[in-house]
């Protein structure tokens, strides 16, 4: 039950996490720069966090370099893939299938980790009754994130997106949810093997920070500081302390209820946060009262958690 609720307060801080970082992007002008430096910041906090309870930087044992494969070394880089392939899809998809593709990859792969026991996950078979849980899970999420701006454009008579390739960005987006999930099951095991979250999860905030840096050395985006009209808030420069406990708490409770159930609690969780957002306009957010519709589709999301965890 604990797992539980962690998981859920995770997926609530993540839209958090996300709003804080758009706010920095606006001031510095690159996403890239925004993301490297809400790694960067998680990183430096998990490194003292970890220093300051094993009095040492050398949190790997020289063995396990020689012992694991190469994929527990590199689930932040996953976290990367993801994150970009995001920016990426949205001018090519547009919001509604920006936001269910990627879900429906990180289900789907969620499923297939837990039932052939990937990467040192636990085995959790595959019934028929789980996947209808993933569905209400996908369904309830397209009514509480999608279904408004779904019925909004084609109100307004707004063209569909007709984006070159169409096929191959909505397969981006699926894959790009895959990736994400992958990298919670790699974060999960890295916490198993060296028995501890903590490190678990310096372990992958410290990959995606040398995998950014490398694209922002490839891409070279101008750094512009820009001030605007009502001053820079201070909490736009915390986005990566909050990412760094979201990760934290993934590699803690995947362990306990596996890839699947992980994502899907996460993915309720990060559903009630977007909607409080929207409630309240937290953050220099738009206020949107929530609907009917949405709770609803909530509430459908977790009879789908529901069928999944006892199932």
């Amino acid at each position: 039950m604990i797992a539980v609720l962690v998981g859920l307060i995770i997926g609530i801080w993540q839209p958090i996490q996300t709003s804080i970082n758009s706010r920095l992007k606006v001031s510095i002008g690159s996403p890239y720069l925004a993301s490297l430096f809400s790694f960067g910041t998680g990183t430096i906090l998990l490194a003292l966090f970890n220093f300051s309870i094993y009095h040492t930087m050398a949190l790997f044992p020289s063995e396990l370099f020689h012992t694991q494969p190469i994929w527990f070394w590199i689930g932040g880089a996953f976290g990367v893939i993801y994150l970009t392939s995001n920016i990426l899809l949205f001018p090519n998809l547009g919001s509604v299938q920006t936001a269910i593709m990627p879900i429906l990859g990180q289900i789907m792969m969620g499923l297939l980790i837990d039932n052939f026991a990937l990467f040192g996950s636990m085995h959790q078979p595959f019934t028929w009754i789980r996947a209808i849980g993933a569905l209400l899970v996908v369904a309830g999420v397209f009514g509480a994130v999608a279904l408004n701006t779904y019925l909004t454009e084609r109100k307004l008579k707004k063209k569909q997106h007709h984006a070159k390739g169409l096929m191959l960005w909505r397969l981006l987006g699926i894959v790009a949810g895959m990736f994400s999930a992958t990298q919670t099951a790699i974060n999960g095991h890295v916490g198993t093997v060296v028995e501890s979250s903590l490190k678990s999860a310096f372990l992958s905030f410290f990959g995606g920070t040398i995998t950014l840096f490398i694209i922002v050395l490839i891409l070279h985006p101008p750094l512009k500081l820009e001030k605007a009209a009502g001053g820079n808030p201070w909490w736009m420069w915390t986005g990566g302390i909050i990412g760094a406990f979201c990760v934290l708490g993934n590699a803690y409770i995947v362990p306990i209820v596996g890839t699947g159930l992980a994502v899907v609690i996460i993915l309720v969780g990060v559903t009630t946060g977007s909607l409080i957002i929207d409630q309240f306009g937290i953050l220099e957010s738009k206020k949107n009262p929530i609907t009917i519709i949405q709770i609803l589709s909530l509430l459908v999301m977790i009879l789908g958690v529901v069928m999944i965890r006892l199932y």
